[in-house]
Formats: structure tokens, C-alpha cells, sequence
């Protein structure tokens, strides 16, 4: 499965609210999530572009890896791997004994609105500010994907070039 999505930064989350109100588009569900982020004792996920994280939110915890970054047109794409795990800690405790180390946690307030297959989020992250990300879940057909995101995007009033740094790519480059 493919992870097919468009961050921007936006300056006012309420305009985008409007946005997905004038669509008939309501928030499904609004919720804290923290990311804890590792780096591989073996390769360094900066420089393959990998990603391994447990989130805490909510409905539970959830381990995910993500693959190196596609551009497709005004997008990116990535493979994801999902697991959601019972003891997020005592995983974290698996982690560190194998050698992985932390690389940084990401704590952000997310509201989930859900247009069918597209799902937009509106996140207000610790220490970078607020953003919309559109994004679709596709099996091989990322260019058509990419091209609806930014059609969506421009319905909603979201401007500006497409962001295709992580927030924890955003968040390490602050502390450097």
C-alpha cells in the first residue's frame, strides 16, 4: 500500500475548516498524538529516507515504518507498514535493547475530516506551527492520486508549494 500525500503550511486552520464546511465535510475525530521517533543501529534512516515510529494517541499504539520518499507530480508517496501494539513502552524497551536509538518525539493536536478515500488532516505541531495534509491510500495508481490532491487542495483554499519535508525532518533541522 502506497501512503500517497500533500503537507502545506497553513497560516489559518478555520479558512480550511470553511473550506471542508462548504463541502459538507465534517471532523470525524479530533486527537493528541505523540510520535516517538528511532534510528537504526545498522543505517541511518536520514539518509535512506526510512522512517520507524511508535505513536501514542488515542485509540492505542501503533509501530509504523515508512519507506524512502516517492515524488509523484505535487506529492510524495511512501510505503507504510502499520502495527498497532498493546504495550507501546514495552516496545520502545525492545527497541533500545536492539539497538535502536531516539531521534526525536513529535507531539501534535490532529483533526481527521474523511471526503471517501481521501482523508484530510489539520495539525497543530509542537514547535512548527499548522498545517493540512491531503492524503490517499492507493495500491498503484499514485499519479491520478497526486493530481486529485491538488485539485482538493485548490477547493479548499490551500495555497502555497506543497511541503515534502516530514515534521520530524522539520523538527530536526530547527535543532540543528
Amino acid at each position: 500500500m502506497l501512503e500517497v500525500e500533500a503537507k502545506y503550511a497553513v497560516g489559518d486552520l478555520e479558512s480550511v475548516r470553511a473550506g471542508l464546511d462548504r463541502k459538507g465535510v465534517r471532523m470525524g475525530r479530533r486527537q493528541q498524538e505523540r510520535d516517538v521517533y528511532y534510528n537504526a543501529p545498522h543505517r541511518d534512516f536520514g539518509e535512506t529516507d526510512e522512517a520507524l515510529r511508535v505513536r501514542y494517541d488515542d485509540t492505542g499504539v501503533t509501530v509504523t515504518y515508512k519507506g524512502p520518499k516517492i515524488r509523484v507530480g505535487s506529492a510524495k508517496a511512501r510505503e507504510e507498514f502499520n502495527l498497532a501494539v498493546a504495550d507501546g513502552e514495552t516496545l520502545e524497551g525492545i527497541l533500545s535493547r536492539l539497538g535502536f536509538r531516539r531521534a526525536a518525539t513529535v507531539s501534535k493536536m490532529r483533526e481527521f475530516y474523511e471526503m471517501g478515500d481521501v482523508t484530510v488532516t489539520l495539525d497543530d505541531v509542537e514547535g512548527l506551527g499548522t498545517f493540512a495534509e491531503i492524503e490517499i491510500l492507493t495500491e498503484e495508481d499514485k499519479e491520478d492520486a497526486a493530481g486529485r490532491i491538488g485539485a482538493i487542495a485548490k477547493e479548499l483554499g490551500v495555497d502555497g508549494p506543497p511541503i515534502y519535508t516530514s515534521y520530524l525532518e522539520m523538527l530536526l533541522s530547527k535543532q540543528r
